[in-house]
């Protein structure tokens, strides 16, 4: 839709093919047990069958953290409130599937802005760890959950304060658990020497004690602000710390890269070895900007290993739009990782190798399909590519005319619509088999590309609808009433 004037405009056939190869673009074949050279990108490949495959967002929140355990995928994100779950046994249904809300707090001394949830297994209990405030950024610290039976979702009580001695009273976020030598360390970004976000790791004696003074660690970025979110790999018989620099609401919010061997000592500075240059950035060509707050996991065969994290569709400096995506990697023949370039959101994937799969699919705006589904048109509707890489296959469809309809048709159990915010959006009235409308809102602040819109209720399997409906409305920020259909995803299971 047009409230912007480069979406009016008509994208040349070299980039609109460009991006179009970029949307389509596979990942590297997967691991094998012994370190090789990556071998090279395969090439382009046609809309992939349902079967096996996924697209990107996995979830609308930031800072995801993930692992896959006795069949399932658990997730979680920043949800502000509260700390929630998301559990799939298919990386393709993970968009999909309900929260289930792990912890929520009464105590006004940490019970806001919680941030940045990570949950590992040490012995049969879950710990998770978390930070929080009382409402005042600088008062962020850590903490740690235990669950009360062996399962991730918990339930969980509190169990303690991570604070090091010399930082007991500081601002501190992002906690991450490095595994060595049967030794547990607390790595985590906070107050030092170098940064006010800056890299920190402290010795504990058991999953939630911390045992010792942090050591700040010098590491590079960037952007000279911040150091955040480590985390680890563990191959090639070292450790690989990995973390994010710049702001997180910068468009260069980038994943920068440490390394030691597994036989020397974490807490001190000087036997990490810094790796030059990021290792995983921004992709304008594809639409991708501020990749980074990460974590790792293996596909349930545990054959190859694979990174989420948050990214957004727009380059202007905001923390909203951060959503989180997954992609593998791959390790180089001299033992490094190699994470390539962050995909285009929408990109068609192959699911981890052992995923039972999820026989997703997607309809584009213009009534292409990977499976069962359509999509047809009444009233005043323009279409183009002038979105580009903002969008599904480079294209859209908007209108702002009242009454106008976009009737997805599709077989499965639920579907979600994706499209463009913008600045002039206007509200659209969504109904499901011709039942109760519900007002949804395509406005945005600033302009961004490929984001949830809609998610229908669980249905019974079978055929269905889905009709937008343009109202020619707007709230009282937006400067018009365009209402954008891009991509709708169709979950099956």
């Amino acid at each position: 839709m047009p409230p912007s004037p480069s979406h009016r405009s008509r994208t040349h056939a070299g980039l609109l093919l460009a991006a179009l190869l970029g949307l389509l673009a596979g990942l590297l074949p997967g691991l094998t047990a012994q370190a090789s050279a990556a071998p090279s990108a395969p090439e382009p490949r046609a809309a992939a069958a349902a079967a096996g495959t996924f697209r990107n967002p996995l979830n609308s929140g930031p800072d995801p953290f993930m692992t896959n355990w006795k069949g399932n995928y658990y997730l979680t994100t920043t949800q502000g409130g509260s700390i929630k779950m998301w559990r799939s046994p298919s990386l393709g249904t993970l968009a999909a599937a309900d929260p289930v809300t792990v912890w929520t707090d009464t105590d006004p001394s940490r019970n806001r802005n919680i941030w940045a949830p990570e949950f590992y297994r040490f012995g049969d209990r879950w710990y998770l760890y978390y930070t929080a405030d009382d409402g005042v950024d600088e008062h962020h610290r850590l903490y740690v959950l235990e669950s009360e039976r062996d399962d991730p979702t918990g339930p969980y009580h509190f169990k303690a304060k991570l604070a090091p001695p010399n930082h007991a009273n500081d601002f501190a976020i992002d906690a991450g658990v490095l595994q060595l030598g049967g030794r547990l360390y607390l790595a985590y970004s906070g107050l030092n020497q170098y940064q006010h976000n800056g890299l920190n790791i402290a010795p504990m004696s058991n999953p939630y004690t911390v045992s010792g003074d942090a050591v700040a660690i010098n590491a590079a970025g960037g952007c000279p602000e911040v150091r955040e979110g480590p985390e680890f790999l563990y191959r090639n018989g070292r450790v690989w710390m990995t973390y994010s620099a710049c702001d997180t609401g910068k468009p260069d919010y980038q994943v920068w890269m440490m390394s030691m061997p597994l036989t020397a000592d974490p807490l001190v500075p000087g036997n990490w070895r810094q790796h030059q240059g990021a290792v995983f950035s921004r992709a304008d060509d594809r639409g991708v900007f501020g990749p980074g707050h990460h974590a790792f996991f293996q596909s349930p065969d545990g054959t190859e290993d694979w990174i989420v994290y948050h990214a957004k569709t727009t380059s202007v400096n905001t923390y909203s739009n951060r959503t989180t995506r997954a992609q593998k990697f791959t390790w180089r023949a001299d033992g490094t990782p190699d994470f390539g370039r962050p995909l285009a959101m929408g990109a068609t994937q192959d699911l981890p190798s052992g995923d039972p799969g999820s026989g997703n699919y997607w309809i584009n705006d213009d009534g292409r399909s990977s499976g069962a589904g359509s999509v047809t048109y009444t009233g005043a509707w323009n279409s183009g590519s002038g979105c580009a890489t903002q969008c599904f296959w480079s294209d859209d469809h908007w209108s702002d005319r009242a009454g106008a309809t976009a009737t997805f048709s599709f077989t499965g159990t639920r579907i979600a619509l994706l499209s463009v915010k913008d600045t002039g959006n206007g509200y659209a009235a969504v109904s499901i088999d011709g039942g109760p409308e519900q007002r949804v809102d395509f406005h945005n602040a600033i302009r961004v590309g490929e984001a949830v819109q809609y998610t229908s209720p669980r249905l019974a399997n079978g055929a269905h609808t889905l009709r937008v409906r343009v109202t020619g409305e707007h709230n009282a920020q937006s400067g018009a009433s365009f209402v954008s259909v891009d991509r709708a995803e169709v979950y099956t299971n």
